[in-house]
């Protein structure tokens, strides 16, 4: 037994090595613990002591737990060897592929040696041929290397003696950059030569030369010729080593006068605006003056390179300059497609300048003043909106009325207001959102900002409407006026009935106007957020409705105070004038009874623009069955006293009667009470009233 035990035990050593080596790439970090085993994982290592582990599994375990790792190690052993039989017949697969392979290679190798030998002889032949190939050749060679040389320099001979009729040549088509470059071409020529071989040709050629000189000198400091003419010409000087820098004030300051001249030209696009309708024509008004201003930019800083700072200057003032005339000219009235005309073209300056003035920064520089500009236009467009609903206001209800008419002026007037405020905001949000749109460069930058200035353009605007609308209904007076007033000196028809129509205009704004605007700024003029967080937000429609809704209670007081005081004047006349000691007898009803029902007739006018606003209310509303009815209730009980109350009861019941209509056609289920519960109804609510009245002292 003891024999037989140490094969097997090499066998078993040798196995776990392999499959050791095979699952543990390290076999290092697991030597040296074989006198420490307080685990079962310690199978996996490498230092594994059969023994300790079957006394540990031992202790561990129990009866069945043996046997379920009896069963379970059975399996793994059977895969270890399932696993290293496969090891086994890939490496000897690997092994036979090697052997085939090294065959192969031996077989192709076979032969090339020879092959080499063969290639190594023809190289040699083809170097021995080309060899004598050059050496028959070199001294052909050499001599035309020579005549070549030689036919060079007579060219440039034949050049030289030329050169005088070429610059006579150059002078009359006025190619005087030709010339230039010929005579520059041949001054290393006549510095080396030109006191002896070539006097003549140097002599007539600096004479030619010096008339070049005069007449680009000419064209420099002429006022007729472009700004582009005279950079090219005071190029061509420097380049003749003319000293050009002695000329530099005179240089520049012709620069500055052809800059005033570009900016007269801008100047041209107002006018050009005020008779065009498209305003992409306007950029052929001044591309050619900018394009030219470019180019002398461009010449200036070869010709001066040390000039930045005064030609950045020159650049910012034409963006300036740009920018005032602007200004100057958005103070009319004038449309955002027009406006981003005139802004189109000044950003096209700027980048057109931008391209040889990259270090100036202009776009930055133009942002700056773009941001006042297009503040400036939109705080204008309230403005324009602002006068036109004033001049209308005042145009409309002075109208004088024709005999007959009392409140078709008047409601014409208001429904015309109505218009104006409402479809004017809607316009002036379309017109400056086309701002928000477009795509030049200081517009991207600054619309957080105009969607700001936008919204507090409404908020001021709608503050300066305000007093406005006070200042029209004689709110804002002198002393001297409110004395006028109680006399019935300064109240007359036409100013009693304006602020009427303000008072209903107000209640419109406050109701309408304030929800559609808020809305549509919430859709299209979202976000901005420039605003220091102090200042709160830009548009506050809670306040704007405040305003409003107390501008429309005032101004309704207003109305009934100065009606009051007219009929007030009117009866002190009628009963002051007369002697009523000596009074004849009545023969007929006196006209001031007439003049005083006129005048006590604006109750019922009071009392139809009531009847109109409830129409209007209804209408916005959806009602069940029972507050259909309720309403119905509610207006028949109204039928009795307004009839007392006002002299055209048809009128009152036509209007009561569009009321009904108007319920029930915003009525989801529109079913009418029975007469009998009407009457007994509305019987109680008159029994009730009885009982209050006898109450009251």
């Amino acid at each position: 037994m003891g024999v037989d035990d140490v094969p097997l035990d090499d066998k078993a050593k040798r196995m776990r090595d392999l499959l050791s080596s095979f699952y543990s790439p390290d076999p290092a970090t697991s030597s040296g613990n074989s006198s420490n085993f307080d685990s079962l994982d310690a199978i996996n290592t490498t230092s594994f002591d059969a023994d300790q582990y079957m006394n540990l599994l031992v202790q561990k375990s129990n009866l069945e737990g043996l046997l379920q790792k009896h069963v379970e190690m059975a399996a793994e052993i059977k895969n270890l060897d399932t696993d290293l039989q496969m090891l086994v017949y890939e490496n000897y697969n690997k092994f036979i592929s090697a052997t085939d392979t090294i065959k192969r290679m031996k077989n192709n190798i076979v032969g090339m040696e020879a092959n080499m030998e063969q290639l190594l002889e023809k190289i040699m032949s083809v170097q021995s041929r080309s060899d004598g190939v050059n050496t028959s050749l070199f001294e052909k060679r050499e001599h035309i290397e020579k005549l070549h040389h030689t036919r060079n320099l007579l060219r440039k001979v034949q050049f030289i003696y030329d050169l005088p009729a070429r610059l006579g040549k150059c002078i009359k088509s006025e190619a005087y950059g030709d010339a230039v470059r010929f005579y520059t071409g041949a001054m290393p020529i006549f510095k080396a030569y030109g006191d002896s071989s070539f006097q003549d040709c140097k002599q007539a050629s600096e004479e030619a030369m010096s008339t070049v000189i005069k007449i680009l000198q000419g064209k420099l400091f002429s006022d007729t010729e472009s700004i582009q003419t005279r950079a090219e010409a005071a190029v061509l000087l420097k380049q003749l080593d003319f000293p050009v820098d002695s000329l530099k004030a005179k240089l520049f300051e012709k620069l500055e006068q052809s800059l005033e001249d570009l900016q007269l030209k801008t100047e041209e696009i107002t006018n050009v605006l005020e008779n065009s309708n498209d305003p992409t024509n306007l950029a052929t008004t001044n591309d050619a003056s900018v394009h030219e201003f470019v180019e002398a930019i461009r010449a200036y800083r070869v010709i001066f390179p040390n000039s930045e700072k005064q030609i950045i200057k020159l650049a910012q003032d034409l963006i300036t300059k740009h920018f005032e005339i602007t200004q100057q000219y958005i103070k009319e009235h004038i449309s955002v497609s027009k406006f981003l005309g005139v802004l189109r073209i000044i950003w096209r300056d700027v980048l057109l300048m931008d391209e040889v003035l990259n270090e100036a920064f202009l776009p930055d520089y133009s942002l700056e003043a773009a941001q006042g500009v297009v503040k400036q236009y939109v705080a204008s467009t309230f403005s324009h909106l602002l006068r036109d609903i004033s001049d209308g206001l005042t145009v409309n209800v002075q109208t004088k009325r024709k005999e007959g008419e009392e409140e078709l002026p008047l409601q014409v007037a208001l429904e015309t207001s109505k218009n104006a405020v409402l479809k004017g905001s809607m316009d002036v949000l379309v017109d400056l959102h086309y701002l928000l749109d477009d795509n030049l460069g200081f517009l991207l930058k600054l619309r957080d900002s105009i969607i700001d200035w936008v919204q507090e353009g409404f908020q001021d605007f709608f503050r300066a409407l305000d007093k406005q609308f006070l200042l029209l209904s004689g709110k804002n007076k002198s002393a001297s006026q409110e004395q006028g007033l109680a006399e019935g000196i300064v109240v007359d028809k036409v100013l009693a009935g304006l602020v009427l129509v303000l008072a209903q205009l107000s209640v419109f704004i406050e109701q309408t106007v304030i929800p559609k605007i808020t809305e549509e700024i919430a859709t299209s003029f979202s976000g901005g957020g420039v605003r220091s967080f102090e200042n709160g937000p830009a548009f506050v429609p809670g306040e704007i409705c405040r305003i409003f809704r107390s501008d429309g209670e005032k101004f309704l007081h207003h109305y009934i105070n100065m009606k009051t005081q007219r009929v007030s004047v009117l009866l002190k006349k009628r009963f002051k004038a007369p002697n009523w000691v000596k009074h004849k007898e009545p023969r007929e009803v006196h006209m001031f009874v007439d003049l005083f029902l006129q005048e006590e007739s604006v109750v019922t006018t009071i009392v139809k623009f009531c009847l109109k606003s409830l129409l209007e209310f209804v209408r916005l509303q959806t009602f069940n069955r029972s507050g259909f009815q309720q309403n119905q209730l509610d207006i028949q009980f109204l039928r009795a006293p307004l009839k007392e109350t006002v002299e055209d009861e048809a009128a009152i019941d036509f209007l009561l009667d569009e009321v009904i209509v108007g319920t029930s056609e915003r009525c989801l289920d529109p079913i009418l009470l029975e007469p009998p519960i009407l009457d007994k109804l509305i019987q109680a609510k008159l029994a009730k009233k009885r009982e209050e009245n006898a109450i009251t002292p």
